[in-house]
């Protein structure tokens, strides 16, 4: 554990927008769970809770904006795949701390898996606006970076493939 006035090294390669190496201007809080190797599971509600009333206590005192709230597959995509896809993020969201879109799940639903042709590039541009680092060199590291924020904010299918419900999600977001 590190007093939030310490640089601590909990992100270790990451970029959000146009920073990077976010260890020295952010606060990791550190969730207990083992993992998607070791059986990972749903995070108990005791845990968000605290999670919610320290997130509150820091926001306050930094004056952290919403978009700056972030998980380690947010900022390392190509290496993290933490906090995951079990991770509350619409229930922070609801507690106001972090973003979720406003899209009516049902219309989502109607959108998922549905080919989208010629709109990677679209996408990719929304993504890095938003915040996301899009370099990739290659289709997995590609594939990395969609499941990235497929976990985030479309927990139900995480398979790394554009899909018009991933493109309304962050024209959403933006």
């Amino acid at each position: 554990m590190v007093p939030d006035l310490y640089v601590a090294w909990h992100a270790g390669k990451s970029k959000w927008k146009k920073d990077s190496s976010l260890n020295k201007n952010s606060i990791g809080i550190e969730i207990s769970n083992p993992g998607h190797k070791h059986g990972y599971k749903k995070f108990n509600k005791k845990q968000v809770n605290c999670l919610i009333k320290i997130s509150k206590i820091l926001i306050k005192k930094y004056n952290i904006k919403k978009q700056n709230i972030l998980g380690h597959s947010d900022v390392a995509p190509l290496r993290k795949i933490d906090p995951g896809e079990k991770f509350p993020w619409k229930f922070l969201y609801i507690n106001k701390i972090g973003l979720w879109h406003k899209i009516n799940s049902n219309n989502l639903k109607k959108l998922r898996e549905k080919k989208i042709e010629s709109k990677m590039s679209f996408f990719l541009k929304k993504l890095k606006k938003f915040g996301y680092n899009t370099k990739h060199s290659n289709i997995n590291d590609l594939k990395k970076i969609i499941k990235s924020f497929q976990r985030r904010y479309r927990p139900e299918l995480i398979n790394g493939k554009l899909d018009k419900e991933c493109l309304e999600i962050i024209k959403s977001l933006i």
